[in-house]
């Protein structure tokens, strides 16, 4: 089903003159006295995993997939791979990527939950702050810091599920970011390895610019293994405080009593039935934008109402954000207004989608965002994946090249996150 997509990738990123890593790696070789705590595993079942990713639209094979014990373990691949000319490295989460970001073509993928300290999920509750694996989810940090302590982060994502190096990678959004920001205002020191193999600890003051890189950098600066998150005492429900402050239409009101964890919780039991059913295992050509305030009337007008008439078999979110909320020392590329939206298109198939439904929900997704480009809309992509590096400049626009600048001081070999598609190991600017 997939093949056409994953050949069409290959051929719009001009591969003919990148020395071909099969070829070039001996991956037993290179990796047989690797001496780490944790494991390497060539296996049927672990190259399936890293191959795979929730999108299930791309599939890229990876040599190997390390599991690694600690930080240490990430240190020690990351130096080997750099022995190497070809070898890069892929820091791999739940596995909740779209479009092929979290893999490596005849690279090493990394296994980021299998790192034992994720278990320690340590609380401060002097200082309300909670050091936290890169490689936990947000679902376990929150059990571990309402239940035992009663503290939780602010900031949160729809879907928690999703590792904390993972989101802090991208941003972190949901319909709290309005009020609290994305999940990366609320970090406030992080232990990085980097693409020259260092394991830093950084923050706002120490080491910062490799902090501020991080966030947001999609994964190309370094691989968070740990992060310190701010927490504040668990909100209880106060609905009618809460709706005290909003003016709204009062006949749309519409409330259910929930615990803070349940509400937090809400999309398990989404994603339960969509197991069950048999869709959460399908392809999910989902897309993913921010679009400026100024557009959004423009925007509803085109792509709501015309190219999204008939649906798209999923739910559509569609929230505000403000600008003010996110650090421009950040990596993540925004809208210039003050207030953008957030629109989420998360497409589901049924159980047994043929490849032509999912092309065609593919090709809309690109009309989509070619009208918008066409239209001059102020938009910017939330997990972006582009296939060219005229595309990559466009979404960064005057941040490029403080973007590529970073990349030459953190990962100068163009090790990491190579499914990101925005660098190759051999790439020339």
């Amino acid at each position: 089903m997939l093949a056409c997509l994953v050949e069409r990738l290959v051929a719009d990123n001009d591969t003919d003159s990148i020395p071909d890593p099969e070829k070039s790696v001996d991956i037993h070789g290179v990796l047989k006295d690797l001496n780490i705590e944790g494991s390497i595993d060539y296996g049927v079942t672990a190259i399936s995993l890293g191959s795979t990713d929730f999108g299930g639209l791309y599939s890229e094979k990876p040599l190997a997939v390390i599991r690694p014990a600690g930080a240490d373990d990430v240190v020690r691949v990351i130096r080997r791979a750099l022995e190497s000319p070809t070898l890069t490295v892929a820091a791999r989460g739940n596995g909740h990527s779209i479009n092929g970001q979290a893999m490596a073509h005849h690279g090493l993928v990394i296994d980021m939950k299998s790192m034992a300290d994720n278990n320690r999920i340590d609380v401060n509750v002097n200082f309300m702050y909670v050091d936290v694996g890169g490689g936990a989810l947000w679902s376990d940090v929150l059990k571990h810091c309402v239940l035992k302590y009663g503290l939780a982060p602010k900031s949160w994502t729809d879907y928690l599920d999703l590792t904390v190096g993972g989101t802090l990678s991208n941003a972190g959004v949901s319909g709290q970011t309005f009020r609290f920001g994305p999940q990366t205002s609320t970090v406030t020191e992080l232990e990085v390895v980097t693409g020259t193999g260092e394991k830093i600890v950084s923050s706002n003051s120490q080491n910062s610019q490799l902090f501020f890189s991080v966030l947001g950098g999609l994964g190309q600066f370094g691989i968070i293994t740990r992060a310190r998150v701010l927490l504040q005492p668990a909100p209880d429900m106060m609905i009618e405080k809460l709706l005290g402050k909003l003016r709204y239409l009062k006949h749309f009101r519409y409330e259910i009593d929930l615990t803070y964890m349940n509400f937090l919780s809400r999309v398990d039991h989404v994603e339960e039935a969509a197991r069950g059913s048999g869709i959460w295992s399908t392809p999910h050509p989902w897309l993913n934008m921010f679009v400026s305030k100024k557009d959004i009337d423009a925007f509803n007008r085109i792509v709501f109402q015309n190219i999204l008439r008939n649906g798209i078999n999923g739910p559509i979110l569609t929230y505000p954000l403000l600008r003010s909320k996110w650090d421009n020392r950040w990596s993540v590329a925004l809208p210039k207004n003050e207030i953008f939206y957030l629109v989420a298109l998360l497409r589901f198939s049924h159980a047994h989608p043929t490849e032509s439904e999912i092309n065609q929900m593919v090709a809309q997704n690109e009309e989509i965002v070619q009208t918008c480009i066409k239209n001059g809309f102020d938009f910017k992509m939330y997990l972006p994946h582009y296939n060219s590096t005229v595309e990559w400049k466009r979404h960064f626009g005057d941040q490029w090249g403080r973007f590529v600048n970073r990349k030459r001081q953190f990962d100068p070999k163009y090790v990491l996150a190579p499914g990101q598609k925005i660098f190759t190991r051999n790439h020339q600017f």
